[in-house]
């Protein structure tokens, strides 16, 4: 059993006799320790924030120029103020900074004051979430893109990132002062908060909504928190060489995916209380976050690399032939963010190039770049349906894209061709579905990757067997080359 960290439950009592007190918005500041001589010297920074300050030196200086992103701040100071936000056109159909043959219709949502640092789809697609810098966490309407509430007994302090229950009935929140809120999302009323001696730089619910799982960027480590009375289950220091950037449940909440600085994936089993893998040397630079398929048998890595990676840690094939599939080309700076569509048939990206990357996963490839945002994205979400994306920026705002008719558009198509694929129509759904002429399987393949998962779905091992295949394909045509 590892030890405990000192977590103390605060209650919304105590908070609100708190709060009175406390100043308004963003107040907490880097502590100051004396120097030798006597003169203030700051502190240790999270490296979550000297992550974000280090990529932006990675990006073509051209680029930013072009960006305007050499504005005279200090993207470490929380209290300076930044530039109000351009305003953003409202005509009928929004269309983005797109190829003229790649349209996708969007709308911008506006309502954050700083950063935008996370964002989910909840409660059926009907209302997504988000946490930001500006100390808050907010609840808005799908249907319309408007706020629906500001959770109270928020943080003093810079929202790192937010997390909903799979049943969408509670929230977390980690915020730059080391503390840890939940929230029940129907009434907005605080449940519990916890303190970390260590800033949290992820949190996550599991999938049955029994434990957040906290990534730690000083302790190099992860704690695992019983979601129902903040008490902790697991707290494992040092576990990492590096500081922890992500963590993930897998779907059956038993399994905690952890990536890090030190360019390392690890996976922790929370009944044995061991380490069940490691893969050292994962990515060639430091992994930003990384998301289960919803069978659980891969993990997707994304990295300052500009790569994602997808390993199949189910079987353990990584250990001899590395990751199942490497997508590159698709972002031209660090990725930040990665997140599998319900049924695995595409996985979705964003990057500090201002880009979200729409992939498909059976083939390997970018089917298309979201264009639009005017800095860093910093994480996206993908809706039950598959029709939209979510997308959070560095811009202090999100974007809502609707991608249902992403394969007839003909920019998506003309690419395919170039790229050697060839389109054929599902004999179940009569959707369009691409597979490399050269696969040994493309004339026997005649139903899209969601049909024959949907065939498969009847039991848990067929549904995985089916995204076996897809990877399996991908992985034997990198093989051949």
């Amino acid at each position: 059993m590892a030890s405990q960290p000192p977590c103390d439950p605060g209650s919304p009592k105590a908070l609100e006799e708190g709060r009175k007190t406390a100043p308004q918005g963003c107040s907490v500041q880097p502590p100051l320790v004396p120097a030798a001589g006597g003169a203030p010297k700051t502190s240790w920074l999270p490296c979550a924030a000297l992550i974000k300050a280090y990529s932006h030196l990675q990006l073509p200086v051209l680029e930013v120029r072009r960006g305007r992103m050499l504005v005279p701040r200090n993207p470490l100071n929380m209290d300076q103020d930044l530039p109000p936000p351009e305003k953003q056109p409202m005509p009928e159909k929004f269309w983005g900074n797109q190829e003229p043959l790649s349209k996708i219709p969007f709308q911008v949502l506006t309502g954050h004051q700083h950063i935008v640092s996370s964002c989910h789809f909840c409660v059926n697609d009907t209302k997504f979430l988000s946490g930001s810098y500006d100390c808050t966490v907010k609840l808005w309407n799908a249907m319309d893109g408007s706020l629906v509430r500001d959770f109270e007994y928020g943080p003093n302090a810079p929202v790192l990132e937010c997390s909903v229950t799979a049943d969408s009935r509670r929230i977390t929140a980690a915020a730059y002062d080391k503390t840890l809120r939940t929230w029940d999302l129907e009434t907005g009323k605080l449940l519990w908060k916890i303190s970390h001696e260590s800033f949290i730089a992820s949190c996550k619910f599991s999938p049955d909504g029994k434990y957040v799982v906290s990534g730690l960027d000083m302790d190099c480590g992860i704690c695992i928190i019983d979601a129902e009375n903040a008490t902790t289950v697991s707290y494992i220091k040092d576990y990492h060489k590096r500081s922890v950037t992500a963590c993930c449940f897998d779907p059956d909440s038993q399994k905690v995916a952890s990536v890090s600085l030190d360019k390392s994936i690890k996976i922790w089993d929370i009944t044995s209380q061991t380490t069940l893998l490691t893969i050292a040397k994962a990515h060639t630079s430091a992994i930003s976050n990384c998301c289960f398929t919803f069978s659980g048998h891969f993990l997707c890595t994304s990295s300052w690399d500009k790569t994602l990676k997808i390993w199949n840690v189910h079987t353990g094939e990584f250990r001899n032939r590395g990751a199942c599939v490497t997508l590159m080309q698709g972002h031209e700076g660090s990725v930040s963010s990665c997140q599998f569509a319900r049924d695995t048939s595409f996985l979705v990206s964003g990057g500090f190039d201002r880009t979200v990357a729409i992939w498909d996963v059976g083939e390997g490839y970018r089917k298309l770049s979201l264009k639009g945002h005017n800095d860093w994205v910093m994480d996206v979400a993908i809706s039950n349906d598959k029709k939209w994306i979510l997308s959070a920026s560095k811009d202090r705002t999100m974007r809502l894209w609707n991608i249902e008719e992403i394969d007839q558009i003909p920019w998506v198509i003309e690419n395919k061709k170039a790229l050697g694929l060839k389109v054929k129509q599902c004999e179940e759904c009569d959707r369009p579905f691409s597979i490399y002429e050269s696969d040994i399987f493309s004339e026997t393949v005649t139903k899209c990757v969601c049909c024959r998962m949907d065939v498969k779905d009847l039991s848990a091992e067929a549904s995985s067997s089916q995204e076996k295949d897809s990877l399996a394909r991908r992985c034997s045509l990198d093989e051949d080359d």
